[in-house]
């Protein structure tokens, strides 16, 4: 029997991490900008909306016999509905290119790769103007050692 589960697990293999050249992990982000832009953007709505849902709920219990607006909280509801799908779609979008969203909220994407024979991630933050930073992946952004110690900063070009 012990045969039969190792069978099972052999039909199951994790999938391996792709790895990316830093060529195709800046193709990747310039693909992928918009639709991180897009799940900020829902996020930052939807927080909005879900504090308001929540000050309408706390007025009602509060107040005891308040009339309730069902109109527009049916629609604040459906907006929230469309919001998180919004971003559940975008970050699907994201996640499957095998980028990592490392923090949403300020727009850091992770691209697995390999520089100096060592395993990392190829960092970058929405605002920068490209690629320019790595960090080991025990490490987070903290962490992150340019890619060329010649880059200067925007405008300048990876050799």
């Amino acid at each position: 029997m012990p045969e039969d589960h190792d069978d099972e697990r052999e039909e199951q293999p994790e999938q391996p991490q792709r790895l990316f050249t830093l060529t195709e992990a800046e193709r990747a982000r310039q693909e992928l900008e918009p639709f991180l832009i897009e799940a900020i953007g829902a996020r930052k709505k939807l927080s909005v909306l879900e504090q308001d849902l929540t000050a309408v709920s706390t007025r009602i219990m509060m107040m005891g016999g308040v009339l309730v607006p069902y109109a527009k909280l049916a629609e604040k509801r459906m907006d929230q509905q469309n919001l998180a799908e919004v971003m559940k779609t975008n970050l699907e979008k994201i996640l499957s290119t095998g980028c990592l969203i490392k923090d949403l909220d300020v727009g850091l994407l992770d691209f697995p790769a390999i520089v100096d024979n060592q395993e990392v991630y190829l960092c970058w933050k929405l605002g920068e103007d490209r690629i320019r930073y790595y960090h080991r992946q025990d490490e987070g952004y903290s962490g992150r050692k340019p890619l060329d110690p010649h880059d200067l900063g925007p405008g300048t070009h990876l050799h």
